[in-house]
């Protein structure tokens, strides 16, 4: 797991109140009921405040971004 992927984990176990998302970076977060419309404008916010990342919330597509794995991946390009 790299550094990017970590600390995106350790937002998201605190956001959907978890930490099956820090051992399993697979999980669904939508389909698991983990993470809601509510939550992914607190990750957002969390990743501008946390790790300075702005992304816009016209780029969350909920396809993409349906677990840590593919979060991380996602963000990557706003690095």
């Amino acid at each position: 797991m790299d550094k990017l992927q970590e600390q995106l984990c350790g937002l998201l176990a605190d956001i959907c109140h978890s930490e099956e998302v820090r051992r399993n970076s697979d999980i669904h977060l939508f389909d698991t009921g983990l993470l809601d419309s509510f939550g992914v404008v607190e990750l957002l916010l969390a990743l501008e405040d946390k790790l300075g990342l702005q992304v816009p919330i016209s780029e969350f597509d909920r396809e993409e971004w349906a677990t840590p794995r593919q979060i991380a991946a996602k963000l990557e390009a706003f690095q």
